[in-house]
């Protein structure tokens, strides 16, 4: 794989698994330093070993995001070490409850959008400082077509949730226009993730894309080559 993200400095959220997973591994074997972070020391440990296999490096940061104290640490950590991140995934996230909007429980309705809003908002507060440091900063905002295309019953929560970060990701992206940060919004679509078996659990798993079949998208968003406003990517 071509190093075009060499020296570079990236930081993935929910990084242990599914597509987080495959972007950090995608991201290190094309030569960036991927920090990954999520809650599972395991998942953490498995992708490092999968980016060192590739050739890559990373700095593992176990951290669970509806900790936001944690999160407002995160900067100072990252900027004593690295002084400047160029690329930031922002693809943690939680499915919570499929229900008719008058069923969903208020107290999982908060955890997602604790979690898809208000978790990705404080990751993307603390670490600005790094990205404007950053001579081309890119913020990938991974979504879902129920976030802003499609209105499907019982996914309230959740799309509710992911509509709310894609006009956070825009408004950022109008902000931010001016500098050399750039943002893109990622739809992967269905893939063969825990997130889609525990939505869908009558589908086959194997007739959906793997999670590394979204990754050159992600590389192609993350390239100095990129300079859409928050433009909506998806594999073609």
């Amino acid at each position: 794989m071509s190093q075009h993200l060499s020296g570079q400095i990236a930081l993935v959220t929910g990084a242990s698994r599914g597509i987080g997973r495959e972007a950090a591994v995608a991201l290190g074997a094309a030569g960036a330093h991927v920090i990954l972070l999520a809650r599972t020391v395991g998942g953490l440990e498995e992708a490092d070993d999968e980016i060192r296999r590739a050739g890559g490096s990373a700095t593992l940061i176990p951290a669970d995001l509806s900790d936001f104290a944690a999160i407002d640490r995160l900067a100072p950590a990252i900027g004593a070490r690295f002084e400047r991140l160029d690329i930031l995934v922002l693809n943690a996230g939680v499915l919570g409850e499929l229900a008719p909007i008058p069923d969903i429980a208020p107290k999982i309705w908060r955890q997602v959008f604790d979690v898809n809003v208000e978790a990705n908002w404080r990751v993307l507060r603390a670490l600005d400082p790094l990205l404007r440091a950053s001579e081309a900063a890119r913020v990938i905002v991974m979504t879902s077509r129920v976030g802003g295309e499609i209105a499907k019953p019982f996914w309230g929560a959740y799309a509710a949730s992911k509509a709310a970060l894609e006009m956070l990701a825009r408004t950022y992206a109008e902000e931010t226009k001016a500098s050399g940060v750039r943002v893109a919004i990622v739809d992967p679509g269905a893939m063969r993730t825990r997130m889609r078996a525990a939505a869908m659990p009558g589908e086959k798993p194997e007739t959906l894309p793997h999670p590394s079949e979204i990754a050159p998208v992600i590389l192609k968003a993350a390239s100095q080559d990129y300079q859409g406003i928050a433009e909506r990517m998806r594999r073609a």
